[in-house]
Protein backbone atom coordinates (compact mmCIF):
# COMPACT_ATOMS: atom_id res chain seq x y z
CA UNK A 1 0.00 0.00 0.00
CA UNK A 2 1.31 3.29 -0.84
CA UNK A 3 4.68 2.13 -2.66
CA UNK A 4 4.31 5.06 -5.19
CA UNK A 5 3.49 7.71 -2.81
CA UNK A 6 6.33 7.70 -0.56
CA UNK A 7 10.42 8.62 -1.12
CA UNK A 8 12.58 7.40 1.59
CA UNK A 9 15.54 9.77 2.34
CA UNK A 10 18.46 8.55 4.15
CA UNK A 11 21.21 11.23 5.13
CA UNK A 12 24.54 9.38 5.74
CA UNK A 13 28.37 9.87 6.70
CA UNK A 14 30.74 7.97 7.40
CA UNK A 15 27.81 4.95 8.20
CA UNK A 16 28.36 1.68 6.47
CA UNK A 17 28.61 -0.53 9.72
CA UNK A 18 24.89 1.04 10.38
CA UNK A 19 23.28 1.31 7.04
CA UNK A 20 22.15 -1.94 5.70
CA UNK A 21 20.19 -3.01 9.31
CA UNK A 22 18.26 -0.02 8.45
CA UNK A 23 17.61 -0.57 4.76
CA UNK A 24 17.12 -4.61 5.12
CA UNK A 25 14.24 -2.82 7.21
CA UNK A 26 12.61 -1.21 4.37
CA UNK A 27 10.35 -3.00 1.58
CA UNK A 28 12.35 -3.60 -1.52
CA UNK A 29 8.98 -1.71 -3.04
CA UNK A 30 9.67 1.40 -1.55
CA UNK A 31 11.81 4.14 -3.09
CA UNK A 32 14.78 5.12 -0.90
CA UNK A 33 17.14 8.11 -1.62
CA UNK A 34 20.66 7.93 -0.16
CA UNK A 35 22.39 11.07 0.08
CA UNK A 36 26.01 10.15 1.38
CA UNK A 37 27.67 13.14 2.54
CA UNK A 38 31.48 12.45 0.51
CA UNK A 39 32.53 11.22 -2.88
CA UNK A 40 32.90 7.80 -1.93
CA UNK A 41 31.67 5.57 -4.67
CA UNK A 42 32.54 2.56 -3.83
CA UNK A 43 30.05 2.84 -0.71
CA UNK A 44 27.68 4.28 -3.43
CA UNK A 45 28.30 1.15 -5.93
CA UNK A 46 27.70 -1.35 -3.24
CA UNK A 47 24.39 -0.72 -1.76
CA UNK A 48 23.00 0.37 -5.22
CA UNK A 49 24.02 -3.13 -6.39
CA UNK A 50 22.72 -4.90 -3.13
CA UNK A 51 19.08 -2.88 -2.83
CA UNK A 52 17.26 -2.71 -6.21
CA UNK A 53 15.27 0.31 -4.86
CA UNK A 54 17.91 2.52 -3.44
CA UNK A 55 19.48 5.63 -5.34
CA UNK A 56 22.48 7.10 -3.44
CA UNK A 57 23.53 10.79 -3.84
CA UNK A 58 26.93 11.81 -3.18
CA UNK A 59 27.33 15.01 -1.96
CA UNK A 60 31.14 15.36 -2.80
CA UNK A 61 31.61 16.88 0.41
CA UNK A 62 29.78 16.92 4.27
CA UNK A 63 27.07 18.69 3.47
CA UNK A 64 25.47 18.04 7.33
CA UNK A 65 22.02 17.02 8.47
CA UNK A 66 20.04 19.99 7.36
CA UNK A 67 21.67 20.84 3.55
CA UNK A 68 22.11 16.65 3.19
CA UNK A 69 18.22 16.35 3.67
CA UNK A 70 17.36 19.41 1.94
CA UNK A 71 19.15 17.60 -1.30
CA UNK A 72 17.56 14.59 -0.83
CA UNK A 73 14.05 16.23 -0.41
CA UNK A 74 14.76 17.88 -3.83
CA UNK A 75 14.64 14.81 -5.44
CA UNK A 76 11.02 13.67 -4.25
CA UNK A 77 8.25 13.87 -6.63
CA UNK A 78 5.71 11.92 -4.33
CA UNK A 79 3.11 12.50 -1.65
CA UNK A 80 5.08 11.80 0.73
CA UNK A 81 8.45 11.62 2.30
CA UNK A 82 10.03 9.98 5.17
CA UNK A 83 13.08 11.28 6.71
CA UNK A 84 15.32 8.34 8.34
CA UNK A 85 18.41 7.89 10.43
CA UNK A 86 21.22 5.60 9.12
CA UNK A 87 20.99 3.93 12.97
CA UNK A 88 17.15 3.39 12.75
CA UNK A 89 15.15 0.47 12.16
CA UNK A 90 11.50 0.08 11.15
CA UNK A 91 9.04 -2.73 12.07
CA UNK A 92 6.86 -4.64 9.79
CA UNK A 93 3.94 -2.40 9.87
CA UNK A 94 6.07 0.89 10.31
CA UNK A 95 5.49 2.54 6.26
CA UNK A 96 1.69 1.05 6.56
CA UNK A 97 1.03 2.77 9.94
CA UNK A 98 1.97 6.07 8.68
CA UNK A 99 0.13 5.54 5.63
CA UNK A 100 -3.22 4.52 8.01
CA UNK A 101 -2.27 7.87 10.15
CA UNK A 102 -2.24 10.30 7.07
CA UNK A 103 -5.53 8.93 5.70
CA UNK A 104 -7.03 9.49 8.84
CA UNK A 105 -5.52 13.24 9.96
CA UNK A 106 -5.08 14.39 5.96
CA UNK A 107 -3.83 17.86 6.97
CA UNK A 108 -0.87 16.95 9.11
CA UNK A 109 2.48 18.55 7.99
CA UNK A 110 4.64 16.05 9.89
CA UNK A 111 3.50 12.99 11.78
CA UNK A 112 6.77 11.18 13.61
CA UNK A 113 6.83 7.80 15.88
CA UNK A 114 5.75 8.28 19.70
CA UNK A 115 7.52 5.02 20.41
CA UNK A 116 11.05 4.84 19.86
CA UNK A 117 14.16 3.04 21.63
CA UNK A 118 15.14 5.98 23.83
CA UNK A 119 11.48 7.58 25.18
CA UNK A 120 10.28 6.78 28.26
CA UNK A 121 6.46 5.23 27.32
CA UNK A 122 5.53 6.51 30.83
CA UNK A 123 6.04 10.35 28.81
CA UNK A 124 2.79 9.31 26.01
CA UNK A 125 1.05 7.06 28.56
CA UNK A 126 -1.07 10.06 29.84
CA UNK A 127 -2.13 10.58 25.79
CA UNK A 128 -5.61 8.95 25.42
CA UNK A 129 -5.78 8.87 21.66
CA UNK A 130 -3.32 7.00 19.47
CA UNK A 131 -2.23 10.01 18.15
CA UNK A 132 -1.91 13.57 19.23
CA UNK A 133 -0.84 16.67 18.11
CA UNK A 134 2.93 18.32 19.36
CA UNK A 135 4.68 21.26 18.77
CA UNK A 136 7.72 19.66 17.60
CA UNK A 137 9.32 16.26 17.20
CA UNK A 138 13.02 14.31 16.82
CA UNK A 139 14.61 14.46 13.44
CA UNK A 140 15.66 10.53 13.32
CA UNK A 141 12.10 9.95 11.23
CA UNK A 142 10.04 12.37 10.29
CA UNK A 143 7.13 11.49 8.02
CA UNK A 144 6.58 14.79 5.76
CA UNK A 145 3.41 15.73 3.67
CA UNK A 146 5.06 17.42 0.81
CA UNK A 147 2.56 19.50 -0.30
CA UNK A 148 2.91 21.22 3.36
CA UNK A 149 6.36 22.86 3.56
CA UNK A 150 5.66 25.27 -0.28
CA UNK A 151 5.13 27.85 1.84
CA UNK A 152 8.07 27.58 4.22
CA UNK A 153 10.25 25.74 2.67
CA UNK A 154 12.41 22.45 4.34
CA UNK A 155 15.56 22.66 6.93
CA UNK A 156 17.33 25.72 7.63
CA UNK A 157 20.78 25.29 5.98
CA UNK A 158 22.72 27.25 8.62
CA UNK A 159 22.55 24.72 10.85
CA UNK A 160 24.73 22.22 10.28
CA UNK A 161 23.37 19.30 13.00
CA UNK A 162 21.22 19.85 15.91
CA UNK A 163 18.12 21.84 15.98
CA UNK A 164 16.86 22.02 12.37
CA UNK A 165 14.46 19.69 13.03
CA UNK A 166 13.33 21.84 16.06
CA UNK A 167 13.49 25.14 14.26
CA UNK A 168 11.55 23.47 11.45
CA UNK A 169 8.68 22.54 14.03
CA UNK A 170 8.69 26.37 15.41
CA UNK A 171 8.24 27.89 11.92
CA UNK A 172 4.84 25.48 11.00
CA UNK A 173 3.90 25.53 14.33
CA UNK A 174 4.14 29.59 13.43
CA UNK A 175 1.85 28.90 10.22
CA UNK A 176 -0.50 26.99 12.18
CA UNK A 177 0.41 23.47 10.59
CA UNK A 178 -0.22 20.18 12.34
CA UNK A 179 2.49 18.11 13.77
CA UNK A 180 1.46 14.71 15.45
CA UNK A 181 3.42 11.74 17.25
CA UNK A 182 1.50 8.42 16.78
CA UNK A 183 1.51 5.71 19.29
CA UNK A 184 1.33 3.18 16.79
CA UNK A 185 4.43 3.92 14.27
CA UNK A 186 7.13 2.38 16.03
CA UNK A 187 10.68 2.53 15.17
CA UNK A 188 13.68 1.59 17.04
CA UNK A 189 16.43 3.77 17.21
CA UNK A 190 19.77 4.01 18.69
CA UNK A 191 20.45 7.36 18.65
CA UNK A 192 23.72 9.24 18.50
CA UNK A 193 25.25 6.30 16.40
CA UNK A 194 24.55 7.15 13.42
CA UNK A 195 28.34 6.77 12.05
CA UNK A 196 31.13 3.75 12.44
CA UNK A 197 32.55 3.75 15.76
CA UNK A 198 36.08 4.16 14.73
CA UNK A 199 35.25 8.42 14.51
CA UNK A 200 33.41 8.19 17.50
CA UNK A 201 36.11 10.74 19.71
CA UNK A 202 36.22 12.96 16.37
CA UNK A 203 32.52 12.80 15.82
CA UNK A 204 32.17 14.18 19.89
CA UNK A 205 34.91 17.08 19.05
CA UNK A 206 32.01 17.86 16.28
CA UNK A 207 29.17 17.23 18.26
CA UNK A 208 30.35 19.51 20.80
CA UNK A 209 31.08 22.39 18.83
CA UNK A 210 27.50 22.06 16.73
CA UNK A 211 25.93 21.71 19.95
CA UNK A 212 26.52 24.94 20.95
CA UNK A 213 26.47 26.76 18.07
CA UNK A 214 23.27 25.87 17.20
CA UNK A 215 22.05 26.76 20.90
CA UNK A 216 22.75 30.15 20.16
CA UNK A 217 21.93 30.63 16.70
CA UNK A 218 18.27 28.93 17.17
CA UNK A 219 17.89 31.52 20.23
CA UNK A 220 18.69 34.47 18.42
CA UNK A 221 16.75 33.19 15.22
CA UNK A 222 13.38 33.10 17.01
CA UNK A 223 14.14 35.52 20.20
CA UNK A 224 16.87 38.13 19.71
CA UNK A 225 20.93 38.32 20.28
CA UNK A 226 20.64 39.43 23.51
CA UNK A 227 17.83 37.19 24.82
CA UNK A 228 20.32 34.44 23.49
CA UNK A 229 23.26 35.74 24.95
CA UNK A 230 21.30 35.79 28.42
CA UNK A 231 20.05 31.89 27.70
CA UNK A 232 23.85 30.68 26.83
CA UNK A 233 25.62 32.67 29.69
CA UNK A 234 25.65 29.19 31.84
CA UNK A 235 26.53 27.00 29.26
CA UNK A 236 29.25 29.74 28.33
CA UNK A 237 30.85 30.12 31.74
CA UNK A 238 30.96 26.53 32.22
CA UNK A 239 32.64 25.30 28.99
CA UNK A 240 35.53 28.55 29.90
CA UNK A 241 36.01 27.01 33.36
CA UNK A 242 36.28 23.51 32.36
CA UNK A 243 38.29 24.49 29.60
CA UNK A 244 40.68 25.90 32.41
CA UNK A 245 40.46 22.93 34.41
CA UNK A 246 41.08 20.19 32.11
CA UNK A 247 44.33 22.54 30.81
CA UNK A 248 45.74 22.90 33.78
CA UNK A 249 45.13 19.20 35.17
CA UNK A 250 46.56 17.77 31.71
CA UNK A 251 43.75 15.93 30.80
CA UNK A 252 43.68 16.24 27.13
CA UNK A 253 40.55 14.84 25.84
CA UNK A 254 38.05 16.63 28.52
CA UNK A 255 40.49 20.00 27.25
CA UNK A 256 39.15 19.33 23.59
CA UNK A 257 35.74 18.58 24.38
CA UNK A 258 35.50 21.95 26.29
CA UNK A 259 37.67 24.12 24.01
CA UNK A 260 35.04 22.83 21.54
CA UNK A 261 31.95 23.83 22.99
CA UNK A 262 33.66 27.07 23.99
CA UNK A 263 35.14 27.46 20.17
CA UNK A 264 31.39 26.74 19.32
CA UNK A 265 29.56 29.30 21.59
CA UNK A 266 32.12 31.94 20.36
CA UNK A 267 31.87 31.23 16.71
CA UNK A 268 28.34 32.02 17.05
CA UNK A 269 28.31 35.05 18.97
CA UNK A 270 30.37 36.51 16.93
CA UNK A 271 27.93 35.58 13.79
CA UNK A 272 30.05 33.32 11.86
CA UNK A 273 28.98 30.42 9.97
CA UNK A 274 28.88 26.85 11.36
CA UNK A 275 31.96 25.74 9.73
CA UNK A 276 33.43 23.26 11.86
CA UNK A 277 33.68 19.68 10.34
CA UNK A 278 34.95 16.78 11.86
CA UNK A 279 38.73 16.04 10.67
CA UNK A 280 38.42 12.90 9.18
CA UNK A 281 39.48 11.70 6.16
CA UNK A 282 36.91 11.47 3.05
CA UNK A 283 36.58 9.15 0.21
Amino acid sequence: MGDEKITIIINTFKSEEKIYNCLDSIPNTYKVVVVENSKNSEFKNKIEEKYSNVECILAGDNLGYAKGNNLGLSTVNSKYALILNPDAKLEKNTLRNFFITASKIKDFSIIGPAKQDELNENDISSEKEDFFEVNELKGFAMFLNMKQFKEIGFFDENFFIYLEEIDLCKRLRKENKKIYLDKNIIIHHLGGRSHDSSINFEMELSRNWHWMWSTFYYNRKHYGYFYSLVKISGKFLSSLINLIFFSIIFKNKKRKIYFQRFSGLINSILGRKSWYRPKILSN
